[in-house]
């Protein structure tokens, strides 16, 4: 079973040379930590930001330089700052590669539901709107069920959805499992967790074709 950490460093590895990514709030953001030497890529946040690195060391923070989510960030050389009109223009436009997401539910055909829980005080949707509105390679970083057990892989999303039909693949601290009409297909297992763990875990129709390989972090 994987942390946080192992989620993002799994991700990672979808980033390819050359990518412009935007990392959304919350296990997203620590995807830039964990990308190869080898290969160029620029990280974007929707406050501005073009070419964020890794996040700073304790000590070493700079307070003005922040992610969407208000976290310290650090810059690469090359980094641009500017404002929400130019960040979304981006976004809208199309110009980035691949967006990285958190979310509280994904259904089996892709929808998303990741800005509001019924009943508790939010300002709006945000950013995430664009995000999923625009984007043409999704992938979410997310725990594969909630903190009562209950899975997050539904056949249709409970709550008020962001997206509908535009996650391509999911990663959770069990699997990887890619968006398919006929559900979700599992792809790889978490190390020491099996596919009947991740069956059981799973509320939407799960795909599961051959031997099932473990995850290479």
């Amino acid at each position: 079973m994987l942390d946080k950490n192992g989620i993002a460093k799994r991700i990672a590895r979808e980033v390819q040379d050359g990518y412009y990514v935007n990392l959304g709030i919350g296990i997203p953001t620590l995807v830039a930590n964990f990308v190869r030497d080898d290969i160029s890529v620029e990280f974007q946040s929707e406050n501005g930001v073009l070419g964020m690195g890794p996040f700073p060391f304790e000590g070493e923070e700079d307070a003005d330089i922040i992610n969407a989510g208000k976290q310290t960030i650090t810059t690469l050389p090359g980094a641009s700052f500017f404002d929400s009109a130019m960040s979304f223009s981006m976004i809208r436009g199309k110009h980035v590669d691949l967006t990285i997401l958190g979310a509280m539910e994904v259904a089996e055909n892709g929808d998303i539901a990741n800005w509001k829980i019924p009943g508790k005080m939010v300002k709006g949707m945000g950013g995430a709107m664009d995000l999923v509105a625009s984007a043409e390679n999704i992938i979410v970083a997310m725990m594969h069920t909630n903190r009562a057990g209950q899975s997050k892989l539904l056949k249709q999303c409970t709550l008020p959805l962001t997206g509908v039909g535009c996650v391509k693949k999911i990663v959770t601290n069990l699997a990887v499992l890619e968006v398919t009409p006929q559900g979700f297909k599992l792809l790889e297992r978490a190390p020491n967790v099996s596919v009947d763990d991740i069956e059981k875990a799973t509320e939407g129709s799960l795909v599961v074709e051959g031997d099932v390989p473990e995850m290479v972090l």
